[in-house]
């Protein structure tokens, strides 16, 4: 599971109209049907793609994200790209902007079996790694021999099996979760949490993680937008002092940590992409950036309250 590049794509905000990350207006068509976004999805894996990008991340909840891939995928025919997806969440916002509730959560054997149906129909053999989506300490999956048992047929069948992270107790739920067996074996060898660099304290776990054999990824490396479009001072400068954007700055950091093996751009159009992957280009000193953490539960509280627009 090796990519051309450490830098991944996430399609969380281009396959559906409505997601919180900021600076999606006016890079975003403005009608937002179903056919303008998946062009616009389309746009933006062949420009990846053509960079080198070979890890394509997507999600059942991510509106139609998993059905644009697949037929990006049939339609290009591309070779070396490591597809993940993830269960977990079901979108229901009925392709619209305004929905009063977007995406719903459950954690339990019906739900799996659903959904892992529905993306096998969908992406079929291409399908490399299936992930519980934010599972959290208090997931139902911890006392489910069922499904631990369920997830691990599907490891059987060459799918890699693991889990994205959210909320303040992020490296309590990556060191639990991988303790977990099922048939005699360690369930879950991939993890995907968020670390930038106002949330940085699932690092240590992440670090453990890795060494531990899992393979680590990265989420929300621009804390859903933040970081780029209202950057704080000191990311701010150290932009400048780099000649870019805080964006690549702030990837730039997350690439930084030696226990990250992808590291995924939420971009949504082809210029966000194109400032996203020259992340790759920059060489941060040791002591560049720092002190910009928050205290993880007002960064999580404040990730709330952003709008779904």
């Amino acid at each position: 599971m090796t990519a051309t590049r450490r830098m991944g794509l996430g399609l969380a905000a281009l396959g559906r109209p409505a997601y919180i990350n900021l600076g999606r207006d006016g890079a975003l068509p403005a009608d937002r049907t179903v056919s303008a976004m998946r062009e616009a999805t389309f746009q933006v894996l062949d420009t990846a793609y053509a960079a080198g990008v070979r890890w394509v991340d997507a999600a059942r909840s991510y509106g139609r994200a998993e059905e644009f891939l697949a037929a990006w995928l049939d339609d290009r025919d591309p070779s070396g790209v490591t597809v993940s997806s993830k269960w977990g969440y079901a979108y229901v916002g009925d392709w619209r902007t305004d929905a009063e509730v977007h995406e719903v959560k459950r954690h339990d054997l019906s739900r799996f079996r659903e959904q892992a149906g529905e993306t096998r129909r969908l992406l079929g053999d291409r399908l490399d790694v299936y992930q519980v989506h934010s599972l959290t300490a208090d997931s139902p999956l911890f006392g489910d021999a069922g499904l631990r048992h369920a997830l691990a047929g599907l490891a059987a069948d060459g799918v890699r099996i693991g889990f994205s992270t959210s909320g303040p107790a992020q490296a309590d739920t990556v060191r639990r979760a991988l303790e977990l067996e099922a048939d005699g074996r360690r369930l879950f060898t991939t993890v995907q949490s968020t670390w930038n660099l106002l949330e940085p304290s699932a690092g240590p776990a992440l670090a453990e993680a890795k060494a531990a054999g899992a393979y680590v990824i990265v989420k929300e490396g621009l804390a859903n937008g933040r970081l780029a479009v209202d950057p704080p001072g000191e990311l701010r400068r150290a932009a400048e002092r780099h000649g870019t954007g805080a964006d690549t700055v702030a990837l730039a950091a997350v690439l930084a940590q030696p226990w990250a093996d992808t590291v995924l751009s939420g971009a949504v159009s082809v210029a966000q992409l194109a400032t996203n992957l020259a992340a790759e280009t920059i060489t941060l000193d040791p002591d560049e950036l720092g002190g910009l953490e928050t205290p993880p539960g007002e960064y999580w509280r404040d990730r709330a309250a952003l709008p779904w627009n």
